[in-house]
C-alpha cells in the first residue's frame, strides 16, 4: 500500500540495515524524517555514514542527537576497557548488547512521530543473523506497538505511529538483495564496530556483513579480509 504524502520517522544508524529500511520506507510512498543517535559509541563513522546515506536517499529532515549510554558502560560498544568480539557468532548474548539502546532509541522516535504527526516508525532490526538481541525480537516489537497505543495522546485517539520492520525475519543475505533492488548506497554505509577509513574485516559485524554480501553475489563490496576469510 502507498503512503504518498505521509510521514514515517525512520532509525538511521548508518549501517546496512537500517539505510535498507529507510529505502523501503521511501518505497513504500513515505516522506521521512531520520533520526540518529550519538549514544557513546566507540567511534563517529557510523554517523557520518548515516548523514552520507541521508544524502544519498534525498533525506532533507535529519536528527542527530546524543543521549550518552556509555556513562554506565557494560556493552563493548561503549566501554573501551571491554574486547570486541571478533570469534563469530556464539550461543547468548554478545558483550555487543547495549542495555536498554532500542527501548531508549525506539521512544525518542516515538516523541519525534507524535511531534511530527508521523504515522510510521521504520526501523532496521533484525533477529536472524544476530545473536538474540532482546531487543531485536518480533515480540518486543509487538510489546512496544502496545506501549505506543498506551503512552502516547495519538494513541490515545487510535492513530499511534504503527512501529515497521521489514528485515525483522530476513536472512543478511536477503536483506542484501533487498538493498540492492532498492538502490541502498551499501558502498556508504558501515557496520563495523571500529571506526576508521576502512572496515576492520575482522569483527563480528564485519564477518557477518562480508559473509552475506559475498553469498549474495557482491564481492567487490566485501573487505578484502572479508574475501579471504568468507570465500564463496
Amino acid at each position: 500500500m502507498a503512503h504518498t504524502h505521509s510521514t514515517a520517522i525512520v532509525l538511521l544508524s548508518g549501517g546496512l540495515d537500517s539505510a535498507t529500511a529507510a529505502a523501503q520506507a521511501i518505497a513504500d510512498g513515505y516522506s521521512l524524517v531520520a533520526l540518529s543517535l550519538n549514544y557513546g559509541q566507540r567511534h563517529q563513522r557510523e554517523l557520518a555514514a548515516a548523514q552520507a546515506v541521508a544524502a544519498h536517499l534525498a533525506i532533507a529532515d535529519h536528527h542527530t542527537i546524543a543521549v550518552n549510554l556509555a556513562q554506565w558502560g557494560a556493552s563493548s560498544l561503549t566501554d573501551l576497557a571491554l574486547a570486541l568480539p571478533q570469534g563469530g557468532i556464539e550461543a547468548g548474548i554478545p558483550s555487543t548488547y547495549v542495555p536498554g539502546r532500542n527501548t531508549v532509541f525506539i521512544a525518542l522516535a516515538l516523541a519525534l512521530a507524535e511531534a511530527r504527526g508521523a504515522e510510521a516508525i521504520y526501523l532496521g532490526i533484525n533477529a536472524v543473523d544476530y545473536s538474540g538481541y532482546p531487543d531485536c525480537r518480533p515480540e518486543y516489537l509487538a510489546a512496544f506497538q502496545q506501549l505506543a497505543q498506551l503512552s502516547s495522546k495519538a494513541g490515545l485517539a487510535g492513530h499511534a505511529p504503527k512501529l515497521v520492520a521489514p528485515l525483522v525475519m530476513d536472512s543478511k543475505v536477503d536483506i542484501v538483495r533487498r538493498a540492492v533492488n532498492l538502490g541502498v548506497p551499501i558502498d556508504k554505509t558501515w557496520s563495523c564496530y571500529q571506526g576508521g577509513d576502512q572496515p576492520c574485516g575482522l569483527c563480528d559485524s564485519c564477518r557477518i556483513r562480508d559473509r552475506a554480501l559475498i553469498k549474495a553475489g557482491y564481492p567487490d563490496l566485501a573487505t578484502p579480509k572479508g574475501r579471504d576469510l568468507c570465500p564463496p
